[in-house]
């Protein structure tokens, strides 16, 4: 058995507000609910509600800028940059 997986056909989280996710790896894609791994685009002024992941979340940003309030703080991340 292999020790690793190539991902060739990820996830497409199905979204209704303009922003597009590809989930290569996690519970949607293969039953992993201690990791998301996923490629999202947003558009400009995107933002969604606050949450608490019950997995391990790291955002790594390609293009632009992500807000992030984490315990009442307010982080600003930009292009390569990662959290």
């Amino acid at each position: 058995m292999k020790k690793y997986h190539i991902q060739k056909s990820p996830f497409v989280v199905p979204t209704t507000d303009g922003k597009l996710i590809e989930e290569h790896f996690g519970l949607a894609s293969d039953e992993n609910s201690q990791i998301s791994i996923a490629c999202m685009i947003a558009p400009s002024g995107w933002s969604e509600p606050f949450q608490t992941p019950l997995f391990d979340e790291y955002t790594y940003i390609i293009k632009g800028k992500k807000q992030f309030i984490i315990d009442g703080e307010t982080i600003v991340l930009e292009a390569g940059q990662s959290i």
